[in-house]
């Protein structure tokens, strides 16, 4: 990671997102160092609730081992297994003790749904996640993920849409939690016009998340082309100073919660 494109984001952000949390990224790598895994935990448990303490400056390594929930394993690439009778508990359940979450309206549904979900490996790589300002010319992360509000997504959304003509800079495909901060802007990275991904709908993995929170996730390579034309945006315009003071308005008021 380059040091001066580091410090030279949290500068700007400070500047016209002021009070916000930093972002947090994660790459896939072979080897993670001397980097202490992170045990699997008692239980099923959302992968969503795991990575907040990343959010609060505890960096993360992860592998195959670290991850109970089925679906984590699936969108972090470390299992393409389906749980028995997924399309069931997908949708409105089965007789006998299959019971249906009901996100999707029949079984069929989920059976072509499933369809278009590409698979990708990272079985012998460790997930490691890490703050923003952690970063260290060591890393080199692949997907930088907002956790934030309403006036700070208009921001991300409408400096998504900045340099480029199509009015879908930003796609919001439907899956669970970690999808959206994992597994699709880790496929929009491999692609030459990356897109963002605006999520964190998933209802199973809202207990997890701060009250009025989503996700803007930003392929790396997309993410490094917003950071050069931020002075030149919107953001210095008097539009978005009457914006920033309600940022810092709500980052008081979150401070507090």
């Amino acid at each position: 990671m380059d040091a001066n494109l580091r410090d030279r984001f949290m500068a700007l952000w400070q500047n016209y997102f002021p009070g916000t949390e930093l972002p947090i990224t994660f790459e896939f790598r072979k080897e993670s160092g001397t980097s202490k895994k992170v045990p699997p935990p008692d239980g099923w448990r959302c992968i969503i609730c795991q990575i907040g303490r990343v959010r609060n400056g505890t960096p993360m390594v992860l592998d195959a081992s670290s991850i109970t929930c089925r679906g984590g394993l699936m969108y972090t690439g470390y299992s393409n297994e389906r749980p028995p009778d997924f399309r069931y508990f997908l949708s409105h359940g089965k007789p006998g003790g299959v019971e249906g979450e009901r996100y999707k309206q029949t079984p069929e549904i989920v059976d072509a749904w499933e369809k278009l979900i590409p698979a990708f490996p990272s079985l012998g790589k460790d997930l490691v996640i890490t703050r923003w300002d952690q970063l260290t010319e060591q890393d080199n992360p692949e997907v930088v993920i907002f956790f934030v509000r309403p006036e700070v997504l208009s921001g991300l959304f409408t400096l998504a849409n900045f340099d480029q003509i199509d009015p879908n800079g930003v796609i919001c495909p439907m899956g669970v939690g970690c999808s959206s901060i994992i597994y699709y802007p880790w496929l929009e990275q491999q692609k030459e016009a990356p897109k963002v991904i605006l999520g964190m709908f998933d209802p199973s993995a809202r207990p997890c998340v701060p009250l009025d929170i989503l996700t803007m996730a930003f392929p790396m390579k997309k993410f490094t082309r917003v950071i050069g034309y931020m002075e030149e945006s919107f953001l210095i315009t008097r539009t978005w100073n009457t914006v920033k003071k309600k940022i810092e308005r709500s980052a008081a008021l979150y401070k507090k919660d």
